[in-house]
């Protein structure tokens, strides 16, 4: 099975997620695989982009696109996604939503294998499976660290604002931020079309009510996936997101409260391993920088107990690269679907 070449649609190729997908594949366990780059937008079709280290022209999404495809990944918008995945659904590939547009659909997982390896329960996706969706990336975050601490010193309750970056809605959000900020510096008036506020050097926990950026919907997204993914095995979430003035990379600041007292020691320990780079406090600390390009999540733990040995609280400042990390999970859900592939296609 290790051995297989695989023909894997990246379908969104063009969008900020599709591109670093590609990337991500390139140096991933299915490099071998033939990848094929798609996109819907007429103007995406014919430009030369890269799967990996291979150079890669992208192709035109149209009826036959998905013949013989063995898995295939939506990256780009939700819309598109909803056209064309029961297309690529009876093609017999093995279908991963980055979109999010297949929420509400029926028997569709959400999945994120790093916490199902920790939580060790939970719904698998087998050849009833339509599609999954790869899980947001705070919901993975938050989930893999829950998990962990449930599985350690026992977690009594987490809270978490998270800092959401522009990248995670799209170019056209970073551009306009980008474009607020050359404005503002220029004495000119603010383009609102995405954000209907003042982003640019500014944070702000809601948005204008004609904004396409949804706060709302993101940190739904959020809740409800933690629940998802780890079930009654999770201790309860408290949620805030707050739009940072930041291209790209997610900071998350979280607040939890143990079932017994304990040190930060402890809880690097219980944190430590795969996926987690523990920051000590004589390192500079976890940032939207510091975690570009980096594929684990970065983690400092700081105490929130005096003067006392031990305590229950404790802060948890971490940081990750959104796409990579959402692009890394969604590969990771591939190679879970892949033990279907021999015995036939999910379906």
């Amino acid at each position: 099975m290790a051995s297989r070449l695989y023909r894997i649609g990246i379908v969104g190729a063009s969008s900020l997620a599709g591109k670093e997908l590609a990337d991500e594949l390139g140096e991933s366990v299915l490099a071998a695989s033939n990848i094929v780059l798609l996109d819907e937008d007429e103007s995406a079709a014919g430009q030369l982009t890269s799967a990996g280290e291979e150079p890669a022209f992208i192709q035109k999404l149209d009826a036959t696109s998905f013949d013989g495809m063995d898995f295939v990944f939506f990256a780009g918008d939700a819309e598109v996604t909803k056209r064309h995945w029961q297309e690529a659904r009876k093609a017999g590939a093995s279908i991963i939503d980055l979109s999010y547009a297949l929420e509400a659909e029926k028997d569709v997982l959400v999945e994120a294998p790093w916490v199902a390896e920790v939580v060790g329960s939970g719904k698998v996706a087998d050849l009833k499976t339509p599609a999954v969706i790869a899980s947001h990336p705070v919901a993975l975050m938050l989930a893999l660290v829950a998990a962990k601490l449930k599985a350690g010193p026992g977690l009594k309750s987490m809270a978490a604002t998270v800092m959401e970056p522009a990248s995670e809605h799209g170019r056209a959000a970073m551009d306009e931020m980008h474009q607020q900020t050359v404005s503002l510096l220029s004495f000119q008036t603010l383009p609102r079309e995405q954000y209907d506020a003042q982003v640019s050097f500014n944070l702000l926990p809601s948005l204008g009510e004609n904004a396409k950026v949804k706060l709302g919907r993101a940190e739904l997204r959020i809740r409800t996936q933690y629940e998802q993914l780890g079930g009654e095995a999770l201790s309860p979430l408290a949620l805030q997101m707050v739009q940072a003035p930041v291209f790209h990379g997610y900071v998350v600041s979280v607040l939890i409260e143990l079932e017994k007292p304990a040190t930060a020691a402890d809880v690097e320990k219980a944190l430590e391993g795969d996926h987690f780079d523990l920051v000590g406090e004589d390192g500079e600390p976890p940032s939207n920088l510091s975690a570009a390009g980096q594929e684990d999540i970065m983690v400092r733990v700081a105490e929130d107990y005096g003067d006392a040995e031990s305590g229950t609280r404790f802060w948890l400042w971490m940081a990750a690269d959104n796409l990579k990390l959402a692009a890394i999970n969604a590969i990771a859900c591939a190679v879970e679907l892949r033990r279907l592939r021999p015995s036939g296609k999910v379906q």
